[in-house]
């Protein structure tokens, strides 16, 4: 299909970014890898689009006091092969190399996958596992999101009208912590069917800190806190993933049903922390 008629804005610069976004119908164009294909679907129907190909200093990658930030507009190919991440941050490099395929990862953003927020989205999954931050900037605001409170439904986030994502803030992980992203990518698609991002660290031969951030199994990104719980406290792995989904409102498709969800979330949870494990040993 064809998308219906539109404006072409090219700011250049935040600020005036910011001013177009603050009234009308406009959408931010990054990478596009979801907006044009919706827009062709006439899904979205914007009256205009803002193009941020050339506003400066939003696709950098640094570390400043133990805290990489990373720009909203830094592609996927960028944050898989960047060596600060790969060596500072690989769990979010290893979950970048998950998305899409080379075309996909050539050109869409962190900052537009994670504002569009597909439930089936890879980054969601690392970023909450990392404990990371979202900036958001609008004319009048600059606030910073952490992650747990910014993936809140299906396609449904913190920001609020005339926000942006600026940044995402993700702490250095020390260098004996254990990581993956295991994922069950559908056929067609790529999206997950479910995806599991696996922090841990180990003290004295045990686990003293576990995240997992999970992905695909229902309408938003989430934390398994039950069984980052049940690590810490000295639980076995089955025990641990065995609640890996509960109380969560699984999704069921033509694909893969709700019971069959969560019994891959706790397959794929179960092989990342046993990946995790091995790195951090």
């Amino acid at each position: 299909m064809i998308p219906r008629e539109f404006d072409y804005e090219a700011p250049t610069s935040l600020q005036e970014t910011l001013q177009l976004i603050a009234s009308g119908e406009r959408k931010l164009l990054a990478g596009g890898m979801s907006l044009i294909p919706m827009m062709k679907l006439r899904l979205a129907t914007p009256d205009s689009l803002v193009d941020l190909g050339r506003v400066p200093g939003l696709n950098h990658i640094v570390e400043s006091s133990g805290t990489l930030q990373i720009g909203a507009t830094a592609t996927h190919h960028d944050i898989e092969t960047f060596p600060l991440i790969r060596g500072r941050c690989p769990l979010l490099a290893e979950a970048a190399s998950h998305i899409g395929d080379v075309q996909v990862r050539n050109r869409g953003t962190i900052g537009g996958s994670i504002a569009h927020a597909d439930p089936a989205a890879d980054y969601p999954a690392a970023l909450l596992a990392l404990e990371a931050q979202i900036r958001l900037v609008s004319a009048s605001s600059d606030r910073i999101v952490p992650a747990v409170e910014f993936f809140l439904d299906a396609f449904t986030t913190a920001l609020e009208p005339g926000e942006i994502v600026v940044e995402v803030l993700v702490p250095a992980e020390p260098g004996a912590e254990g990581y993956s992203y295991e994922k069950a990518p559908h056929p067609a698609s790529g999206f997950a069917i479910v995806g599991v991002a696996a922090r841990i660290q180990r003290s004295g031969g045990k686990i003293s800190l576990a995240r997992i951030g999970v992905t695909g199994l229902g309408a938003r990104a989430f934390r398994a806190m039950e069984a980052e719980r049940l690590l810490e406290s000295g639980s076995s792995l089955d025990q641990a993933v065995a609640t890996v989904g509960e109380g969560e409102d699984a999704n069921s498709d033509l694909y893969a049903s709700a019971e069959y969800r969560k019994h891959l979330a706790r397959v794929r949870a179960k092989r990342a922390l046993e990946v995790a494990l091995r790195r951090a040993s």
